[in-house]
């Protein structure tokens, strides 16, 4: 009876494809495709894929499913956290449409098993990440397979899509990142001037040394870096220290007391005592248990409807009550955690900005610290998503991405380059929709400015200096002066040739890894070589390395200097360069300081931060630097 309902549905769908898509439903229904990310544009991006007819759709992804991911990523119900996205994904999205295959990948997209030869078996690759190293990675290697690749990505209410193709438009990396701004451990302590500084010290110092792991155990902070304040990172070990043996009257009824009166009183004190440090700053004030527990109790409000007023900036009354009703909240579900455990292990509780009870934790306590130095307060709702940097993920904006990569993607599999569009969504804009046509390759980027191409060794042969004579100086005129890089670092140049009889395997050169050649003459550099590795036993008459095709490799482009002016004693401004384009955040689907990484121990990311540049857009799109 199943067989006899399932093939009229079947020829039903079919005929709806065709009506929609014509021609091109043959080659989409034969198409292979590969989705890397299954998160909030992942699952929207592979119900779009699957319901449009793709024939084979290959998922990849590392991650697990979290609770704070069903708010927006419907593929995944509750039963489903911590399983593996990509899994989940394909036993969900197969439902949609079970006359096409899936095949999923609970895996590292930088595993070797994904290597070129894997990436060029696809006809196109839709890149739906959260984050820069991986982006960077899909899109080298797309590069390197020639296979187009759709970018995506979304920062709350903005988000982007980007069409790549080898030599026609700029790659992932022909713009610039921005770098995060970090700042030291002593600036969230000891010396907080805004907002996020105290929400940063709630979340990632106080939860975590209550709650969770301590200070010590942890490499969210690293004391190294500020060495030349040795004396006050030893008074915060101290502090760290005395919080842990607080942690031991848990469950009492002064344990609120006692963290309140450490945290707000005591630390509070020990800097204030501390002159040199309030010389350019306004001192701290610090808090007194009873007399802000007498307001609180006055007011008549419980933790509950307190923290419901989720829009409302809490008054330090009303902080104060949230903060000691979550801590009582956190330290039953500690206890009982604790309580259930028969291995001996040491249950914690991690911060989840989903999770109310931590939240209103956080949310209390940063805002009894903004207080205490003078800081603005922020509505819990505001503290959400600043908490770790978090940028709300908007699911209508992962839908409408998503929707934008496939109606790119037809563009591509029709050959229609010319009409493939750079889309952005902008909430601010007059236009919720934008769009522009691809712009050309940077000739000057690292990654698809410079000449590619295989580089076929045998490995039980070939050494580097086969490389360096017999390919690079006999085959394509390098002179002497270049050198040769991978991953890890300078392998040979004129001054290192420790390594020249050394095998491939020997330097850790194996199958799929890149070597970068690095042509240094002075007068007429050629463009660097990208030369990806192949391995393959070769006869033994023949040369241990070579080439599949004879290479013609560019010279880099000559940049006349201007001459100095006299009137502005020689310091020339440089011309304005092209406007650079908004690119989403670098943590798309599901940002924020959450998403991105600390770049040194002991310092978190700063968003703002004072005596600093202010760059401004200008009518030209260029950038005008204000030192304020």
């Amino acid at each position: 009876m199943e067989r006899v309902t399932t093939k009229p549905m079947a020829m039903k769908r079919e005929r709806y494809y065709r009506q929609s898509l014509g021609a091109m439903y043959s080659r989409i229904k034969q198409s292979r495709v590969l989705m890397v990310g299954a998160g909030g544009i992942g699952c929207e991006l592979l119900k779009n894929l699957v319901l449009t007819g793709f024939g084979e759709i290959h998922i990849v992804d590392l991650d697990t499913i979290d609770l704070s991911n069903l708010n927006r990523q419907f593929l995944f119900r509750h039963e489903h956290i911590k399983k593996s996205k990509a899994l989940v994904a394909k036993e969900s999205a197969a439902k949609f449409n079970p006359h096409i295959k899936l095949e999923a990948h609970h895996a590292n997209i930088k595993d070797p098993q994904f290597n070129i030869d894997w990436f060029a078996g696809f006809e196109l690759v839709f890149n739906a990440l959260d984050n820069i190293d991986a982006r960077r990675h899909v899109n080298k290697m797309c590069l390197a397979a020639s296979v187009p690749l759709i970018e995506s990505g979304t920062t709350g209410f903005n988000g982007q899509v980007q069409v790549i193709i080898k030599g026609k438009s700029e790659c992932y990396d022909c713009n610039t990142k921005e770098t995060p701004k970090t700042f030291p451990v002593c600036t969230i302590r000891s010396t907080p001037s805004q907002p996020i500084h105290c929400i940063v010290w709630a979340k990632s110092y106080l939860f975590t040394e209550v709650f969770g792991t301590s200070e010590d155990e942890v490499p969210e902070f690293d004391h190294t870096e500020d060495s030349e304040n040795a004396a006050e990172i030893e008074n915060l070990r101290k502090e760290a220290h005395a919080l842990k043996e607080i942690r031991q009257s848990m469950g009492s009824d002064d344990f609120p007391r006692k963290i309140f009166e450490k945290v707000f009183t005591d630390d509070i004190n020990r800097l204030r005592s501390m002159e040199d440090m309030w010389k350019t700053r306004q001192k701290p004030t610090a808090l007194d248990f009873e007399t802000v527990s007498k307001s609180s109790a006055s007011g008549g409000e419980v933790g509950d409807a307190v923290g419901s007023r989720d829009q409302d900036i809490w008054n330090l009354a009303e902080n104060f009550t949230v903060f000691c009703d979550s801590l009582r909240r956190l330290s039953r579900r500690l206890q009982q955690a604790q309580e259930g455990e028969t291995n001996g292990t040491s249950h914690v509780l991690s911060f989840d900005k989903d999770d109310e009870d931590t939240l209103d934790f956080v949310a209390s306590s940063a805002n009894m610290r903004s207080i205490i130095f003078g800081i603005q307060s922020r509505s819990k709702f505001d503290i959400k998503q600043m908490a770790g940097n978090i940028i709300p993920a908007i699911a209508t904006t992962n839908a409408m991405t998503a929707s934008l990569c496939v109606l790119q993607a037809f563009k591509v599999m029709r050959g229609d380059f010319n009409k493939a569009r750079m889309v952005f969504l902008e909430r601010s804009g007059a236009r919720v929709v934008n769009s522009e046509s691809l712009r050309p390759p940077n000739p000057d980027c690292p990654v698809c400015g410079v000449m590619s191409s295989r580089l076929v060794v045998d490995p039980s042969r070939a050494t580097l200096n086969d490389l360096v004579q017999d390919i690079l100086k006999s085959d394509l005129g390098y002179g002497n002066e270049f050198s040769i890089n991978n991953e890890v670092g300078t392998l040979y140049d004129p001054d290192l040739e420790d390594n020249l009889s050394k095998r491939f395997s020997e330097l850790g050169v194996g199958p799929d890894s890149f070597l970068t050649i690095i042509d240094d003459d002075e007068e007429n550099p050629r463009v660097n070589l990208s030369l990806s590795i192949s391995e393959k036993s070769l006869p033994e008459d023949s040369k241990p390395v070579s080439l599949p095709h004879q290479l013609d490799i560019p010279r880099k482009r000559t940049i006349d200097t201007p001459k100095a002016h006299e009137e502005t004693n020689g310091n020339i401004a440089p011309p304005t360069a092209p406007g650079k384009r908004k690119r989403a955040s670098s943590t798309l689907d599901e940002p924020g300081i959450e998403g991105q990484k600390v770049a040194k121990r002991g310092k978190v990311q700063d968003t703002e931060q004072e005596d600093d540049l202010v760059l401004v857009e200008g009518p030209n799109q260029g950038a005008i630097v204000i030192d304020d």
